[in-house]
């Protein structure tokens, strides 16, 4: 049976409660939110870097780390941990790096476990190299098999790729869960870059204002967000407040604004409720209007007010109430959807998911 991570901190930014399963088959756990939302400052707390406070608990299964002011010292919480700039010594050599953490064991175990650590890390051509020669992606590399050379119970990773350009940073993301699963390491990613999420998460916390909004898959959290809160963190473009005016067999309407919106009830929601509505932009379809586009739920015209270039992608924003906002491909559409054109608007049902009055904005946003 898996061991589970519990933490409860209420310190500073951080109000935090949770446990967390730590299987070696499903192993990255993505701590997901914005700048200032208390990321770090958690990972700092579990590895014992930071003091959480007089009331906090952390534990790993049976063994407890933090209870009030009783702590076990980072040396001895089996932790490995990466950082953003890889902190390695670049006086020493590769090998005298990976070894840093493991300088008790005997000599000739401590060379096997560099050894087999930089091969794991896939980092065992660079045996014998300076680090001061090392490449940016090198050097995480050689960073990764200094954290994983001790056998960690569980590995924290702090923005782990953010200083690489993104050839290398692509890369390296698509290797790392390999390695953790072939190494049996469950590790806790801090991240505020969706792509990465995307890429690596088995199970995402959605972390704002230092308190947890969502605990799910990625699929759950970037597309079924809790509240309101998590729907910004995840960088849901269209967040309308409305209310139920209507059931239509297993779906209700909601209206938003001069917008009625036809939309799934997964919580059973009834008329008259107040909810947010929330779709993202990918999810919003736009057409150069035809004289007399056929009736569809969620379909309407509007005018386009605003396009904004976002490298292959246009997002647009067209002049319903509430402001919808759409993307589309630049290569055709920018000649065709110009500031003022008519287009017809499509939001797909299926996309459209609502959060509960409890969660729902103050205002149209």
């Amino acid at each position: 049976m898996a061991e589970s991570l519990s933490v409860r901190i209420r310190h500073e930014v951080l109000d935090v409660d949770l446990s967390l399963p730590l299987e070696v088959d499903t192993p990255i756990t993505v701590v997901f939110g914005p700048s200032g939302a208390g990321k770090t400052t958690l990972l700092r707390c579990i590895a014992g870097l930071a003091h959480p406070g007089d009331d906090a608990h952390i534990a790993l299964g049976a063994q407890v780390w933090q209870q009030g002011q009783s702590t076990v010292p980072v040396r001895r919480r089996g932790i490995g941990y990466l950082f953003q700039d890889h902190a390695l010594f670049p006086h020493l050599s590769v090998e005298a790096n990976v070894a840093y953490g493991i300088a008790k064991l005997p000599q000739s175990l401590r060379e096997q476990r560099v050894r087999t650590a930089l091969e794991n890390a896939r980092a065992g051509h660079l045996l014998g190299r300076d680090t001061a020669s090392l490449s940016g992606g090198e050097a995480q590399r050689v960073a990764l098999a200094r954290a994983l050379a001790s056998a960690p119970k569980l590995l924290l990773l702090d923005e782990p790729f953010s200083a690489l350009d993104a050839p290398t940073r692509d890369q390296l993301r698509g290797e790392l869960r390999e390695i953790l699963v072939a190494t049996g390491t469950p590790a806790l990613l801090v991240t505020h870059d969706r792509a990465e999420a995307w890429a690596l998460a088995d199970r995402v916390i959605s972390l704002v204002d230092g308190g947890v909004q969502q605990i799910g898959s990625v699929e759950e959290v970037f597309n079924r967000p809790a509240t309101v809160p998590a729907a910004r963190a995840v960088g849901v473009e269209n967040i309308l407040r409305g209310e139920i005016t209507e059931r239509v067999g297993g779906n209700v309407e909601v209206r938003v604004g001069d917008l009625v919106l036809l939309t799934g009830n997964p919580e059973g929601l009834e008329v008259g409720e107040s909810v947010a509505l929330c779709v993202r932009a990918e999810n919003v379809s736009l057409m150069s209007d035809a004289p007399t586009p056929t009736p569809a739920p969620n379909r309407f015209t509007a005018r386009v007010t605003e396009i904004r270039e976002r490298g292959s992608l246009h997002q647009i924003r067209v002049a319903t109430n509430p402001v919808i906002t759409a993307y589309a491909l630049g290569s055709g559409s920018h000649s065709i959807l110009q500031a003022g054109s008519l287009v017809t608007v499509d939001v797909v049902i299926e996309r459209c998911h609502i959060i509960a009055s409890a969660h729902a904005p103050t205002e149209t946003s």
